[in-house]
């Protein structure tokens, strides 16, 4: 190895060191503007808080709609047990008629026990009225309010 190795090590590492002194020089002031905390208005604080929240109200919203749109529900009419009827008697206290294949049960129903009161055969007159979807509910509710006269 002679001067000329020598020569290029040298030259090889001055222009690495040049490279690093131009990159260092390019990159500083991104660096220190990275490093630096955004000046902020008085309103910003507000509006960043304002609309965390309409996306955390968003979240709950689309989780909802996942859950009404994909949970069983209720059957209704179409399982094995239907409910015919039942009155409250007491704030605890309340008696149910319920279906199953062609029998009635008379069923009462109280604080953590349910019992069988009467068995009976369903009535060949008795007609089966269709119980009311939760969309019923929002017709009804503005028929009322276009019936009522406004104050």
């Amino acid at each position: 190895m002679g001067a000329g190795s020598a020569q290029s090590t040298r030259t090889g590492r001055s222009d690495r060191g040049a490279l690093l002194l131009g990159l260092a020089c390019l990159y500083a002031p991104m660096l220190r503007a990275a490093g630096e905390a955004p000046e902020l208005g008085p309103g910003t604080g507000l509006l960043q808080g304002l609309l965390g929240l309409v996306a955390v109200f968003a979240a709950l919203g689309v989780f909802f709609w996942f859950l009404r749109r994909f949970s069983p529900g209720q059957t209704g009419a179409h399982g094995a047990v239907k409910v015919v009827g039942g009155v409250m008697l007491g704030p605890r206290e309340r008696l149910v008629v319920v279906e199953v294949a062609d029998t009635w049960l008379l069923l009462g129903v109280g604080a953590g026990q349910v019992r069988t009161l009467h068995t009976l055969p369903r009535p060949a007159d008795h007609v089966d009225t269709p119980h009311e979807t939760p969309s019923d509910f929002g017709a009804k509710l503005k028929a009322l309010l276009v019936r009522r006269p406004s104050a």
